[in-house]
Formats: C-alpha cells, sequence, structure tokens
C-alpha cells in the first residue's frame, strides 16, 4: 500500500480529512519583506500565512540557514567585495565530483542542486542551496578534490572566491569564522535528519516530511497556498529521500488528489501544510 493503512494516513486515503483529524501545527515559517518570520495560526497554518500575502515578495535575500544570513552587512560586503561575479545558465555544472579544488561560489541568486554519483551510477541529492549560500566550501577549506557536483536549477548568479580567500578571511576575520561554522552545523543537522528518516519512515512520510522542511525554510506565501522557493522535481525528490521516481510520483498523486499540495512544471505549491504535517506525523 501507498500510504499505511490506519490512523491519519487511512483517513487521508479516504478522503480529506476534517480539522479535528490532525493535530494544530503551532509554528512554521514564512518569509514577509524579505525576512523569516515566525507565523502562528489557530485556524491553520495557510490562514496564518494568508495574512501576509500584501507584503510577502520573492526576492534573492539569503535563505534561512545560509553563510550570508549569517553574517552582518560590514562582513558580508568584505566578504563579497573580495570575489569576481559570475553568472551561470539552467543546467551548467558549477563544480564537478572529482575535480581539483580552487574556488569557491557564493550563491547571490538563483538554486542549484548538490548531488553525488557512486561507482554503479545512482545518483544521490546532497542538498538544494540557493541565494546566500556558499557551494565548494568544503573542499576550497580543506584543499582536496570536490566530492560533489553542483548544477543549476535555474539561472545563477554568484561570486566567486579562490581558496585562498576564503580561507584568509576565516583566519582573519571571527565573525566569518563563525558564520562559517553555523552554516555547517546547520548542514549537518540537515544531514542527520535525514538518515532519520530514511531509517524510520516510509516513503509517503518520506516526501511529507522534505515538502515540509524546504516549506519552512524557503517557503513564499503566494494566493494558492505556500509555494517552494526552487524548482524541485520528482527525480530531485526521489534521490533525496532514497525512493524511485515511481513511488515518489505515487505520493504525490495521492497529496494531489486530497488538494494537499499542487504541482506545477517543477514548482510546488503546499495548499495545505497542515494536513501535509499530520502526515508526516502518521504512525
Amino acid at each position: 500500500m501507498l500510504l499505511r493503512q490506519h490512523g491519519f494516513a487511512a483517513k487521508l486515503a479516504e478522503g480529506t480529512p476534517t480539522p479535528t483529524d490532525y493535530p494544530r501545527v503551532g509554528r512554521c515559517w514564512g518569509i514577509t519583506a524579505g525576512k523569516s518570520v515566525p507565523v502562528v495560526g489557530r485556524d491553520g497554518l495557510l490562514g496564518a500565512w494568508a495574512r501576509y500575502l500584501t507584503t510577502v515578495a520573492v526576492d534573492d535575500s539569503p535563505v534561512a540557514g545560509s553563510l550570508l544570513a549569517y553574517l552582518e552587512a560590514t562582513d558580508r560586503d568584505f566578504l563579497l567585495g573580495l570575489g569576481v561575479r559570475r553568472t551561470f545558465g539552467v543546467g551548467e555544472v558549477l563544480l564537478r565530483q572529482g575535480d581539483p579544488t580552487d574556488h569557491a561560489l557564493v550563491l547571490m541568486s538563483g538554486w542549484v542542486r548538490v548531488f553525488s554519483s557512486t561507482a554503479n551510477g545512482h545518483e544521490i541529492l546532497v542538498a538544494l542551496r540557493g541565494p546566500g549560500d556558499v557551494v565548494g566550501d568544503q573542499a576550497a577549506l580543506h584543499v582536496g578534490p570536490r566530492v560533489s557536483t553542483v548544477q543549476t536549477l535555474e539561472p545563477v548568479v554568484a561570486m566567486q572566491l579562490t581558496s585562498a580567500q576564503l580561507r584568509d578571511s576565516v583566519r582573519t576575520r571571527p565573525n566569518i569564522a563563525f558564520a562559517v561554522i553555523r552554516q555547517l552545523a546547520e548542514r549537518l543537522r540537515e544531514a542527520e535528519n535525514a538518515r532519520v528518516d530514511f531509517a524510520a519512515l516510509d516513503v509517503a512520510q518520506r516526501v511529507a516530511v522534505f515538502l515540509l522542511r524546504l516549506a519552512r525554510q524557503h517557503g513564499v506565501v503566494e494566493r494558492d497556498g505556500l509555494t517552494l522557493r526552487m524548482p524541485l522535481s520528482q527525480q530531485d525528490i526521489a534521490n533525496r529521500i532514497g525512493a524511485s521516481r515511481r513511488t515518489v510520483a505515487r505520493s504525490l498523486a495521492v497529496l494531489r488528489e486530497r488538494r494537499v499540495v499542487s504541482t506545477h512544471r517543477r514548482r510546488i505549491v503546499i495548499v495545505q501544510p497542515d494536513v501535509l504535517e499530520a502526515l508526516a506525523r502518521s504512525e
């Protein structure tokens, strides 16, 4: 069965749950005026987010958990002032797994996918990175070959720093060093959550949890619901949660049928976040 046929999952398979079927959600993150702010909704998350519709805009502000999000303006300007501006088209490879290291990229706009390829040809989506994130920093700081490939999902503008510039900035400016540590801690937590999800949840739940985490960090309030800021394909989701594309497609189909999410070309809108969270928590 696609969904476990007991508890909330059974109700989702049978039809749209009523508000009494799922727990209230106390806190989530939205984006207002370029900042992440907590929004609390007694009558469900979408009702709370809808109150911010007139002030929400999609922009290139640093995403939550990114290096630039942790830096004050002075250190941010210093770091970006060292770099060279680069532009990339859709589908371009910015960094390639196994290549030698001589630079890192600070994303200013646009989204990329970070993935690793196994010896038998499987692709594992490591992360999605957006404005404010640094890619290639681990290899640059450790002076080793690239451990992942970075490919654009949409047009990208980035500032290119040499490995020496990044290392010197970390060595001489404590605020930048602390921001790098905070970004690394966020990424370690991200990886740990993914391992726990893979061991403890079925595919339908892993899809729900993955979408919820993206929504909380990178969701943008729009009239139809909460739109994920980055382009996202079914294969990307499958490669991230350790499932087949076919199984992910079936899970998304059920969510669409129950009007929990709506999907467009590489875009996902979460229409009922509270229902999605209840599915993620179901046993």
